[in-house]
């Protein structure tokens, strides 16, 4: 996912999108364990998700002065 998508996003719909990822994520993991996964890659585009989530919500969070 881009970046500037998700820099569209509200921080509620970030909460949700981060919320999915995470799911996707343990699926992804779970696949992996279980000799399941096709496709090895899709694992680090999530985590490259989430840390972009993470990342956003902080600037938001340092741009309120919180």
């Amino acid at each position: 996912m881009k970046a500037n998508k998700l820099h569209e996003m509200s921080n509620e719909e970030l909460a949700q999108e981060l919320q999915e990822l995470q799911q996707e994520q343990f699926n992804l993991r779970f696949q992996r364990h279980s000799g399941q996964l096709d496709n090895s890659s899709r694992i680090r585009a999530v985590r490259r998700d989430i840390a972009r989530v993470h990342t956003i919500l902080r600037e938001r969070e340092l741009e309120t002065g919180e």
